[in-house]
């Protein structure tokens, strides 16, 4: 079972910074897309970044310029660089990958972390 864990959320003010990151478990064969999924309160989950395995990137409309994704793929880690945040950036943010589980080649599923908070208020 693959399992993601993320980390660097927080409470931060308008116009902070920060860094999300999350690692994948070594029971993986290979990862193709790993990205960045958030979720406000009422609101439906919504893609914000995703990277490819060879590192080409997508951003949702509302946060290209501002954030940077990035994979480091020896260490299935997938991180999230967030700059010049707003307050309409709260929300959880989740980690997602497609990957094949386990030693072999096989068919590729889609995993979730559980989720970081991410808080940007004055």
């Amino acid at each position: 079972q693959v399992q993601l864990v993320e980390s660097g959320g927080g409470l931060v003010q308008p116009g902070g910074s920060l860094r999300l990151s999350c690692a994948a478990s070594e029971s993986i064969f290979s990862i193709y897309v790993m990205g960045w999924y958030r979720q406000a309160p009422g609101k439906q989950r919504e893609v914000v970044a995703t990277i490819s395995s060879v590192g080409v990137t997508n951003y949702a409309v509302a946060v290209k310029g501002r954030f940077t994704i990035s994979r480091d793929k020896f260490k299935n880690t997938v991180y999230l660089e967030m700059n010049s945040l707003k307050p309409e950036d709260t929300a959880v943010y989740y980690c997602n990958a497609d990957a094949i589980p386990g030693g072999i080649p096989g068919p590729s599923y889609a995993y979730w972390g559980q989720g970081t908070q991410v808080t940007v208020s004055s």
